[in-house]
């Protein structure tokens, strides 16, 4: 995981595809260059959290292939 970078330009929130719609469980994400920055979107000025692109996209690989534990 990287510390935030702070972005010139405004991130760019989109809610997660895997959130529930219009329920408790909504995740947001935002690219960055080099990162994709996820927060809770019940505490948008709250924590973030930033990781590497490679880290990402195994992450999001291993979610399709359902191989994440319980």
């Amino acid at each position: 995981m990287l510390p935030v970078l702070h972005s010139p330009e405004p991130l760019r929130w989109f809610k997660s595809s895997y959130s529930g719609a219009n329920t408790t469980e909504c995740v947001e994400a935002a690219r960055l260059p080099q990162s994709t920055a996820v927060r809770d979107s019940k505490a948008p000025g709250g924590p973030m959290l930033e990781f590497g692109n490679a880290s990402w996209k195994g992450f999001l690989a291993a979610i399709r292939h359902q191989q994440l534990g319980a």
